[in-house]
C-alpha cells in the first residue's frame, strides 16, 4: 500500500486536502456564526435555486426556509452555483433510504472539509485513514460500472469490504477467517451486520480480537445502536464501540470521542434542533435535525432536514453533544386511539423481550394497519408461544391494548438496495 494513498488521490482529482485538515484543526468554534452568515451571503449573490426559497433576504435565521429533500429532487445544473458546473464539482447520490432520493453537489474545497473531519475525527482514535486497514461492512453493486467503481475505491482507501447481502453461517465463518489472515485495525458499517458478526462469535466462543491482535475500534454508522447491540458488539468483538452519525450529502455530523460524548461536528457543520415552526428547542428537547453545510459554494445546504430526530446538549467546555437520536421523523405510528409514537419505541419494547431467545439473530417491525403489526424475524427455529405472548402483553402495556401481532420467520430480511436494516416500517 503506497504511503497516503488516500490522501494523494484526494489532491490528484483537485481537492486540496492538506489545506483543509490545516484549517480544519485551526478553526475557531467561537466564529460558526459568522460562517453562517458568509454562506448565507454567497447563495443569496450566487445561487438563483436558493434565492427562489427566501424572497426576504432580511430575515433572521430560524425565519430562513427549513430545505428538504423534496427541494433537492430537481435537475442538478438548477441548484447549482454561478461559475460551477457539472465538471469543476463533487457529485454523489443519496442512498435513498429515506425514500427521497436525489443527486447532490459539492465544491472541491467543501468536499476536502468533509475528509478532513473524517481524519480528525478517526485520529483520535489511533486510526490514519491512509494506513490503517478497515474491514468494511456495507453493500456494494452485484455488476457493473459501479461495482468496478467501489472496488477501486476500497483499494485507495485501503479496506476491505465484507459484502453484508448474504450473512449466514457458512458466510460469517469465512468472514472470521479472514480477520485471521488481515492486520485489520477497525471495522467500519452497518450497526445490524456487525452485530450478526458478533452473536456468530458468541455462538462459536470466539472473541474476535483474540485471532487479530490488531484490531483496535468499530465504527457502526447508518442504523440505531442500542444499548445492549453494544454490550454484545464489545463482548465478542474485543473492542470499543464507537458510534458514528452521518449522511452522504453533508458527511460527519457526530462522532463519539474519546471521553465517549457523542461528538458534533462543528467546524463545517451548523447543526440544530427545530420544533414545528422551524424554531430551535432548548437542549435536552427532542426535534427535528437540521444541517448547514458552513463551505459548501457549490450548491445550497442550509438548514438542510437531514430526515432524524434528536436532541443536542452543550457541555462546559462549549463542545456540543448529540444528547438522543431517536430515528428518522417519518418512521412513526398512528395507532387507533389517536396516539402517535415513534417507530422505534416499537422494537425497544420487543428487543427486550426477543433477547432472551438467543437464536433470534435479528427482526424488523411494520405497521399494516393502524392495529395491525408484522414482526419479521430471522431465528433458526421459529418463536416460541411465551415469548410471543410476553410481546402481546408488553404491547398492551406500554403502547395501548388491542393491537395485533403476526409473527413471520424469514431467512433474511429486505435490505434496501445499500444493505441498510430499516427497523421500523409503517404502511399505514
Amino acid at each position: 500500500m503506497p504511503l497516503k494513498l488516500f490522501d494523494t488521490i484526494l489532491k490528484l482529482q483537485g481537492f486540496e486536502i492538506d489545506k483543509a485538515r490545516m484549517a480544519f484543526d485551526i478553526s475557531d468554534l467561537g466564529d460558526i456564526e459568522n460562517q453562517q452568515q458568509a454562506i448565507l451571503k454567497y447563495h443569496f449573490t450566487n445561487n438563483h435555486f436558493y434565492n427562489s426559497l427566501v424572497t426576504d433576504k432580511t430575515v433572521s435565521w430560524e425565519e430562513l426556509p427549513v430545505l428538504t429533500k423534496q427541494n433537492l429532487q430537481q435537475a442538478l445544473h438548477k441548484r447549482l452555483s454561478k461559475g460551477f458546473t457539472t465538471k469543476n464539482i463533487f457529485k454523489g447520490k443519496t442512498s435513498g433510504s429515506s425514500g427521497h432520493p436525489f443527486t447532490y453537489a459539492k465544491d472541491k474545497y467543501a468536499h476536502a472539509m468533509t475528509w478532513a473531519a473524517f481524519h480528525k475525527a478517526y485520529k483520535q482514535h489511533g486510526i490514519d485513514l491512509n494506513t490503517s486497514l478497515q474491514a468494511r461492512f456495507y453493500g456494494i453493486p452485484l455488476s457493473g460500472k459501479a461495482r468496478y467503481l467501489e472496488l477501486v475505491k476500497d483499494f485507495v482507501s485501503y479496506r476491505k469490504r465484507f459484502p453484508i447481502f448474504n450473512m449466514n453461517e457458512e458466510v460469517l465463518q469465512g468472514f472470521v477467517n479472514q480477520f485471521s489472515k488481515h492486520d485489520f485495525e477497525y471495522i467500519n458499517g452497518y450497526t445490524s451486520s456487525i452485530v450478526l458478526l458478533a452473536k456468530y462469535c458468541q455462538s462459536k466462543n470466539i472473541v474476535l480480537k483474540s485471532i487479530c491482535p490488531t484490531l483496535k475500534i468499530s465504527i457502526v454508522t447508518s442504523e440505531m445502536l442500542f444499548p445492549d447491540d453494544r454490550l454484545l458488539l464489545e463482548k465478542w468483538l474485543g473492542i470499543p464501540i464507537i458510534n458514528e452519525y452521518g449522511a452522504s450529502e453533508v458527511g460527519l455530523i457526530a462522532i463519539q470521542n474519546s471521553n465517549g460524548d457523542f461528538e458534533i461536528n462543528q467546524q463545517n457543520l451548523f447543526v440544530e434542533v427545530v420544533n414545528e415552526d422551524n424554531r430551535q428547542v432548548p437542549d435536552g428537547e427532542i426535534g427535528r435535525i437540521l444541517v448547514t453545510d458552513l463551505y459548501n459554494k457549490a450548491s445550497p445546504m442550509i438548514r438542510y432536514e437531514i430526515g432524524d430526530m434528536g436532541s443536542l446538549e452543550t457541555l462546559e467546555n462549549g463542545t456540543r453533544v448529540l444528547k438522543q437520536l431517536q430515528g428518522r421523523t417519518s418512521d412513526v405510528a398512528l395507532l387507533p386511539s389517536g396516539k402517535v409514537v415513534p417507530g422505534l419505541t416499537f422494537y425497544y419494547v420487543t428487543k427486550a423481550i426477543i433477547k432472551e431467545d438467543l437464536d433470534i439473530l435479528e427482526f424488523i417491525v411494520i405497521q399494516k394497519r393502524p392495529a395491525f403489526f408484522e414482526i419479521q424475524y430471522v431465528s433458526k427455529r421459529a418463536m416460541n408461544t411465551v415469548i410471543k405472548k410476553n410481546i402481546q402483553k408488553a404491547m398492551d402495556q406500554y403502547l395501548e391494548p388491542g393491537l395485533s401481532l403476526e409473527f413471520t420467520k424469514l431467512e433474511v430480511l429486505d435490505r434496501s438496495k445499500r444493505g441498510k436494516l430499516k427497523q421500523f416500517m409503517s404502511e399505514v
